[in-house]
């Protein structure tokens, strides 16, 4: 379990560092630039993925997507952690687990049982409920569009994820590797354009908190990977405990330390969360 608990820390502290940014006037963008260079040479030295294995016929219209949805969702987390809070942000993102369950079954043919049928059907009020919020300005100006967004973006990014684990021929670390190059390909692009055009400067401010979030992002790949090979032949209790565990310390870190208002409704709404993730939990051991 040591693994699980240290990938739950750094994925919590990953939006605990970008609540900071309300605070703190830093350029996401370059930001997420110096996040996946780190990212990128901490993948290189620890998996040493082979490079070579990459060819014409690998998927590259995944890595391709992949490159280009990771720094945009990363965005709309800095965005959502920024006007929503940690608490709904962090069940968005782990409630995004609904979208390849549902592509399982519209799009792969899966069958469902009883219990993962009512996971999703706890599941989605269980949404609702948590991004709910009393009418005041910022339902105005639709902030509550962040947190959905990140939710639809994790959950493509998954699925994405779950076919390029499918190919036999090139390693998962390096396929990862080459995400990492292109996310980071595009990251750039996008710091260029705010430095020479919106002319934002480049302060140390923004290297620190890139490296940290870098650090933070694969470790949490890191520690995952190996809680999964700790219990290779239980997924479902990385899989339990992950979710879980992010829901939960994401909610009181965001209650306590950065005192962010929680109605009754979204308490509600975590509980049915927590208890959705269950029910799927269970399915998968049923399955099993």
């Amino acid at each position: 379990m040591f693994y699980i608990v240290l990938s739950i820390i750094c994925s919590v502290s990953v939006g605990a560092l970008l609540k900071f940014s309300k605070r703190y006037s830093f350029d996401i963008v370059q930001v997420i630039a110096v996040n996946y260079l780190f990212a990128l040479f901490l993948c290189y030295f620890t998996f040493n993925p082979d490079v070579s294995a990459i060819d014409s016929s690998s998927p590259w219209k995944i890595y391709i997507g992949l490159a280009i949805l990771l720094p945009s969702v990363f965005l709309l987390l800095a965005a959502s952690i920024k006007h929503i809070g940690i608490v709904k942000t962090d069940i968005a993102q782990r409630m995004s687990l609904f979208i390849p369950i549902l592509a399982a079954y519209f799009i792969f043919r899966e069958d469902f049982s009883n219990l993962k049928l009512i996971g999703l059907v706890i599941g989605f009020p269980a949404i609702f409920l948590t991004l709910s919020k009393k009418n005041n300005a910022d339902t105005q100006e639709n902030k509550w569009i962040f947190p959905v967004l990140v939710l639809l973006g994790f959950g493509i990014i998954d699925i994405l994820f779950k076919q390029i684990a499918l190919q036999k021929n090139i390693p998962y670390t390096t396929s990862l590797f080459v995400v990492f190059c292109g996310a980071l390909i595009i990251a750039l692009c996008c710091s260029v354009y705010s430095i020479a055009i919106k002319k934002n400067k480049i302060r140390v401010q923004n290297l620190v908190i890139g490296a940290f979030l870098g650090i933070l992002n694969f470790g949490n790949i890191l520690f995952y990977l190996k809680a999964h090979k700790e219990f290779a032949e239980n997924p479902s209790t990385v899989f339990a405990a992950m979710n879980l565990g992010v829901i939960v310390l994401g909610s009181l870190v965001g209650i306590i330390a950065f005192k962010e208002k929680v109605s009754l409704k979204n308490y509600i709404g975590i509980i049915l969360a927590l208890a959705s993730i269950v029910f799927i939990t269970l399915s998968q051991l049923q399955a099993s």
